[in-house]
């Protein structure tokens, strides 16, 4: 079921942010959108649940006081209850199997060393479950059949690794349950909460593989064994790989490449490790993944309350799609299909199956979301994403695709601003993190944003992006910086000028992570195609960024070192691909924020590049965020940062923006 960005991605519209460029004259646009009303969460109601005993149904919303409450009412029909004036949230929600109690993840300024907490909706209690200073909680695992425990992971004993620990949640004890052998990088539990997988990457050769037992106190042995790149998977967590184990614990369900060059969902043997059955496949596009509620990716595959049987299963080539296994679901999906615009997504069931929370994510309008009744097959709206939104003209995202200079096609999504003739815009190039990760296609607030102010998006899914096939995602192995995946960002903005629809004098790049990388050495090594730049949290020196890297990062520092294609000790490559030691080159205006808590790209990686572009008279910007991490910082400081790019580019290329005023609570630092 897809899960909906995590409250901290707003902060990460950042991540997405770019360009303004000058061009089109205002009276050729609709009315501008305020900030504000695309990014100030004009969403009435969010985070609904469905009760298992379907009676009742949560979400949280606005109190007449301003604060965030937890209301309750009827499946169907009847007043809301406010259950709690003042009700917590935080990452990762999640909620617990007896719909009492409910989990979130927080962590110190950014610092990802998050603890997970509770919050009772009957006491109106919260309590930190993992009150360790210096620890990280990843990886929770709930079931119906364990209503009173869960299992989190915790790097307490070891900072490189996540041991597994069963906390009682009437008392609060922690546990140690199952420890890390020194290569487990995901854990997965059957229904009773016993951890019976685990997926590992091989320090050594980068390989993945599958641990499985028959029980708590039985050994470990390796069901399979992927080679390097061979999974489909990025080579890091595995969280998308184990799906889970069938009801009677015998089998597995697994995404992983088993036929051809796709992801594919099987049915494997627990004992075994033979294929009983390719559950769902498509030879053009892999099992859909999202970042699910514990912040790492999910398989969309929807499993049946009561019997866990797999009933359908996502697959995203440009737009998901949904390819329904279950006879008995066909009328439904059939009725959902022209309820609503848009990729649908099953949120929540209840165990009888007769409710579903049902969401719709469309390009160019506000998402909605439904109750549905399968009884009775009628739906019931119960919140639109942002109702604000509607007063305005929208723009459409398109999937686009163009053959790089080496054949290889590459695929992107392509943004234009309505009311204007697509004709030599002001082009922004945007670049997703990863760099293994995507972009999809979807409602995206920062696109519609710089569409609004009359800028064409492009969204470039690189080769080394996942989610398009092994093959695709191997190409981009070695090719940071001067190699194909920057090229690929290059022939993505000779594509958009050859169509006619980008000014190539009005070019603009950005991104953050891996974006911000690659933002960087686009400046640096193409820097007459850029006219300015957008840099967050972005790498600027590859030898300084892996020596900094957090502890928990080490098992997995073999497949990024393979990934990359550099050897650390070699400073011929180091320098090759890292911008810092070019940075002479760069002629464009450059803006930069960064958080100064940032565990993976550390704000060393800002602060020497902008040292080294003012030693050489460079225009550049340079904004701190002193709660910030990576790409993550509150509400205020993202508005600020939102507001100070508008007026950087509107400076520097002429376009439209809304005016400049500081915003209250910001902690932003010009340095």
């Amino acid at each position: 079921m897809k899960m909906k960005a995590p409250s901290f991605y707003l902060g990460n519209a950042v991540l997405f942010l770019a360009l303004l460029g000058p061009g089109l004259l205002s009276a050729e646009l609709p009315d501008l959108v305020p900030r504000d009303v695309l990014f100030g969460g004009g969403r009435g109601k969010m985070g609904f649940h469905l009760a298992a005993d379907g009676r009742s149904l949560t979400y949280f919303a606005a109190t007449p006081g301003g604060r965030m409450g937890l209301y309750r009412r009827a499946t169907e029909g009847g007043e809301p209850v406010l259950v709690c004036d003042q009700a917590p949230l935080g990452r990762g929600l999640t909620w617990a199997s007896d719909d009492r109690r409910y989990f979130y993840l927080r962590d110190k300024g950014g610092d990802e060393n998050f603890h997970l907490w509770m919050f009772d909706t009957e006491t109106k209690l919260g309590r930190d479950l993992t009150p360790f200073d210096g620890v990280k909680a990843q990886n929770l695992l709930v079931s119906p059949d364990r209503p009173n425990e869960i299992l989190v992971g915790l790097n307490r004993r070891d900072g490189r690794l996540f041991d597994m620990h069963r906390v009682d949640m009437t008392t609060g004890e922690v546990r140690f349950d199952t420890e890390n052998p020194g290569n487990v990088r995901w854990w997965a539990a059957d229904r009773n909460l016993v951890v019976r997988a685990a997926v590992t990457c091989n320090i050594e050769d980068a390989s993945m593989s599958l641990l499985v037992r028959a029980g708590a106190e039985s050994p470990w042995r390796t069901l399979m064994t992927w080679p390097f790149g061979e999974s489909g998977h990025l080579e890091g967590y595995g969280s998308e790989i184990v799906v889970g184990f069938s009801p009677d614990g015998r089998d597995l369900v697994l995404n992983a490449a088993f036929e051809g060059n796709q992801t594919s969902l099987a049915l494997v043997d627990a004992q075994s490790g033979a294929v009983k059955n390719i559950i769902a496949s498509d030879p053009n596009a892999s099992v859909w993944t999202v970042m699910g509620p514990t912040l790492y990716n999910e398989s969309q595959v929807l499993r049946h309350p009561k019997t866990g049987d797999v009933q359908a299963v996502g697959f995203c080539a440009a737009i998901p799609e949904w390819k329904v296994l279950d006879p008995d679901l066909e009328a439904d999906f059939k009725t959902l299909r022209t309820l609503h615009p848009g990729v649908i997504s099953i949120n929540h069931r209840d165990k009888a199956d007769r409710f579903w929370v049902v969401d719709y994510d469309d390009d160019d309008q506000p998402g909605a979301m439904y109750l549905y009744n399968r009884k009775t097959k009628t739906p019931l709206l119960l919140e639109t994403t942002n109702t604000v939104l509607t007063k305005f003209t929208p723009a459409s995202t398109k999937p686009v695709a163009f053959a790089a200079r080496d054949g290889l096609e590459i695929p992107g999504y392509l943004t234009l601003p309505p009311g204007v003739e697509p004709k030599r815009l002001p082009l922004i190039v945007s670049l997703h993190g990863g760099p293994w990760s995507r972009d999809e296609w979807g409602f995206n607030s920062v696109n519609q944003w710089l569409a609004n102010r009359g800028y064409a998006v492009l969204q470039v899914n690189f080769r080394g992006s996942a989610g398009f096939g092994k093959k695709f995602l191997n190409a981009g192995n070695g090719q940071w910086g001067v190699g194909t995946m920057q090229h690929d960002i290059s022939d993505a903005v000779a594509w958009a000028v050859a169509e006619g629809i980008a000014d190539p004098k009005r070019v603009g790049i950005t991104g953050a992570s891996y974006g911000g990388y690659a933002t960087l050495a686009g400046l640096t090594f193409t820097p007459d195609l850029f006219a300015c730049g957008v840099v967050l949290c972005g790498i600027s020196n590859v030898k300084t960024f892996f020596e900094t890297l957090p502890s928990w990062w080490g098992p997995i520092l073999t497949r990024w070192i393979r990934r990359i294609g550099v050897d650390l000790s070699d400073e011929t490559t180091v320098r090759r691909i890292s911008p810092i030691y070019h940075a002479g080159r760069i002629k464009a205006p450059v803006l930069i924020f960064h958080g100064v808590n940032d565990p993976r790209t550390k704000f060393a990686e800002a602060e020497q590049i902008v040292k080294a572009l003012r030693g050489l008279g460079r225009e550049v910007e340079f904004i701190a965020f002193p709660d910030g991490g990576h790409g993550t910082w509150g509400a205020a400081d993202t508005f600020e940062e939102l507001a100070r790019t508008e007026v950087f580019f509107a400076k520097h290329l002429g376009g439209r923006a809304e005016p400049y005023t500081p915003v209250p609570g910001s902690t932003a630092q010009v340095r």
